[in-house]
Order: structure tokens, then C-alpha cells, then sequence
């Protein structure tokens, strides 16, 4: 079971045990962030800091004027990093230590970009914009999009390409100070991430727009004054709902389609989704499309559980044979995982053939133990 672990520019830079470290965990390839969104990264294992605040989305390569002229969506350039090259620098270091790295590109998460230009961002029926959330369906956000590939990966050796967020993002994930969970039911959340926007909106062949904003708000209402935060399926029309997903899907097919033209022929893809089509975020929902494109899809099983397992074997059972399926888990979750070598070994008992632990900058001595554990696990299995 190969096992890739992911880390920041700055982990790999900023710790000159890093590599030694990684080499003892045993992981198969190291996963950089070379394009990625605003946080606050805590980091234990150095003696000079205890955080990295990344303000906004960010690329970790070269801003190059040339790449980018004429564009309004243009990627940040970070200057909380000492270098204007650190995501290429750490792919060097860790190359140089006869460790794989790969590139861990994050597509249409980026807030920053989103406040600026609202019009090329997710937009819910109430005609509020979503800045975190860059719109798939627009021109702009493809292009920008296979730029921001290709200047990520540009000039480096890589073991593979791994896409987060691309797809849509929704109306649940991350904005500052998030105060939403457990505020809508699951059904109320999926109508309330769905795009409005005016692209989005030129799929919609045969309908009014307006008409179609209206149904997803009044369906919205419904589901909120029903009082009840359990309810997973609404009343909309059937037919709507074939085309809404039809447009987003199609969306989402293009949007991957310019990121993968700009890439090598022979590149590893490593794309993060979820079985659910419905899904939006990070890992978002796979198009009928979505498997013919990667080696590997990768799934979030942040949370232990039979939930999980059960979603690996799903996902093995719906996906052709030759697509590996990644299980995405989590040393630095609020709660340990109870037995994580037991997890790790019902995930590839369900089907599961790639593990992908996060994180190996934000597990510090206290998590570190975990992650051994789920290496060994995952290199255990034959």
C-alpha cells in the first residue's frame, strides 16, 4: 500500500531534519504544496516559530509577470516565505535527498482572488456570492486554473500531480471565523451550494434563470422552516436537478480537461473527490468522466469509522480496476484516531491501495508516533 505524506514549502525548508525524519517514517513520496490557500500552520518541529500565518491563497513558485500578463485572476505571491521559489526549493532538497516529491496543487479555493473579482465566484439563488469558491464554469477560472498548474509544476521533477479543489466549492467550506455548522440540514447545504452565477446559468438550456433561482430559494425556505436538521433529499424537480448537475458536471470536466492539457503526457494524476456527485469542496463530487483522467482518486476519510470503510468499498466497487483508490486520513485531528494501524488496515481490507496521511509538518512529536503506525500499517499490506 504506497503511502504519500503531505507538508508545506515551509516544513521541508525550515527543518533540517525534515528530510531524515521522512526518510524514518518510510513514505513513499512526499506530497508540496506548491499552489495553496490562506492558513495558519502550526509548526512544532521548529525552534524559531510555532506557526506560518499564510494570509491569503498563495503560489509557491515564481509569480512570473510573463506567465500571468493581462489576467485578473493572478496568484499571490507570498512573502511570509524567504524565498520566491520555496515550493520549488523544497521539491529540489527533497529530490536531492533521494526522497519522490510530488505537487499538491490546490485549483479554486482562493479567498483572496474571490473578494476581489466576485464574478468569477460560486454564487448561491439568493445572489450571494460564496470569495472562497472560484466558479468552474467560467472562462477565466479554467485559464487561471491551467496557468497556476503550470507554473507549479514548471522546471521540476515530480513522482505525480495531485489535484485538490478541482471542481466546485460550495456553500459549508472554509471562510474566517466559519459560524454555519449545524446550521442547515444536509439537503439545505447541497441546494445552497449550488452555482447561480451567469455562466453557470447558459447550461441551464430550455429554463429561465430567474425561475430556476427562485425554485432552489423557495425550496431553501421549505427546508428551513421544517425545523429539522436530519433531512438528506428535497422536493425539487427531478428533471431540474438532472440538468443542474449536468451543467456543474460538465463544468467541472472542462475545468480538469485545461489543468491536464498543460501537463507532460505520462503524468501521474492523483485527483481528490468523493463518490458523491453532489459533493463540493476540496474533494468534490466525481464526474462519470473524472476516473478516465487519474491513476489514482483520493478520498476523505478524515473521520474513523465504519462511514469510512464503507465509502473505500463503494468507491472500489463503482471505479474501474486500474484506478487506485487513496485513503486521505488525519494525525492532527482535534482526537487521535483510537487505533490507527487498525484503520489503516480496514481501509485496504475495503480496497483502499494508496494511504495519504496529513500532515508531516503539522504532526509533531506528539502525533509523530501515529503516523509510524499508519505507514507500517499501509506497507504491512501485500
Amino acid at each position: 500500500m504506497k503511502a504519500t505524506g503531505y507538508a508545506y514549502p515551509w516544513d521541508v525548508l525550515g527543518d533540517t531534519a525534515f528530510a531524515e525524519r521522512v526518510r524514518d517514517l518510510g513514505v513513499d513520496e512526499v506530497a508540496v504544496a506548491l499552489a495553496y490557500h490562506s492558513a495558519r500552520a502550526a509548526t512544532p518541529w521548529s525552534t524559531d516559530q510555532t506557526s506560518v500565518v499564510a494570509r491569503t491563497a498563495a503560489l509557491y513558485r515564481p509569480v512570473r509577470a510573463e506567465a500571468w500578463a493581462g489576467r485578473d485572476l493572478v496568484p499571490a505571491a507570498p512573502d511570509w516565505v524567504s524565498s520566491e521559489d520555496s515550493g520549488g526549493d523544497a521539491v529540489r532538497r527533497l529530490n536531492d535527498a533521494g526522497i519522490p516529491a510530488a505537487a499538491w496543487i490546490v485549483l479554486t479555493h482562493n479567498s483572496q482572488l474571490g473578494t476581489a473579482f466576485p464574478q468569477y465566484a460560486v454564487r448561491n439563488c439568493f445572489g450571494e456570492t460564496y470569495p472562497w469558491a472560484l466558479c468552474p464554469a467560467q472562462p477565466a477560472v479554467r485559464e487561471y486554473a491551467a496557468t497556476l498548474t503550470a507554473e507549479s509544476v514548471a522546471g521540476l521533477k515530480l513522482s505525480s500531480v495531485l489535484l485538490e479543489a478541482c471542481g466546485p466549492l460550495g456553500g459549508v467550506h472554509q471562510h474566517q471565523h466559519e459560524k454555519t455548522d449545524g446550521v442547515w440540514a444536509p439537503a439545505t447545504a447541497r441546494l445552497l451550494s449550488i452555482c447561480c452565477c451567469d455562466a453557470c446559468a447558459e447550461g441551464w438550456t430550455g429554463l429561465d434563470p430567474s425561475d430556476v433561482r427562485e425554485t432552489l430559494r423557495a425550496e431553501v425556505q421549505r427546508l428551513i422552516a421544517t425545523a429539522d436538521l436530519s433531512v438528506a433529499e428535497d422536493r425539487l424537480p427531478a428533471e431540474l436537478k438532472k440538468m443542474l448537475l449536468s451543467g456543474r458536471q460538465q463544468s467541472t470536466d472542462a475545468l480538469r480537461a485545461a489543468v491536464l492539457a498543460v501537463l507532460e503526457p505520462g503524468t501521474r494524476i492523483v485527483l481528490h473527490g468523493a463518490l458523491d456527485p453532489w459533493v463540493t469542496g476540496a474533494l468534490p463530487g466525481l464526474t462519470p468522466t473524472a476516473a478516465d483522467d487519474a491513476e489514482t482518486v483520493v478520498l476523505q476519510n478524515w473521520a474513523p469509522g465504519q462511514a469510512s470503510v464503507d465509502a473505500v468499498a463503494a468507491a472500489r466497487q463503482a471505479l474501474p480496476e486500474r484506478v487506485a483508490i487513496g485513503s486521505y486520513i488525519t494525525a492532527v485531528a482535534a482526537s487521535a484516531v483510537p487505533d490507527i494501524e487498525a484503520y489503516v488496515l480496514e481501509l485496504a481490507k475495503a480496497g483502499a491501495t494508496e494511504l495519504h496521511l496529513y500532515h508531516l509538518g503539522l504532526a509533531g512529536p506528539a502525533r509523530w508516533p501515529d503516523l509510524h503506525a499508519a505507514t507500517a500499517a499501509a506497507h504491512s499490506v501485500s
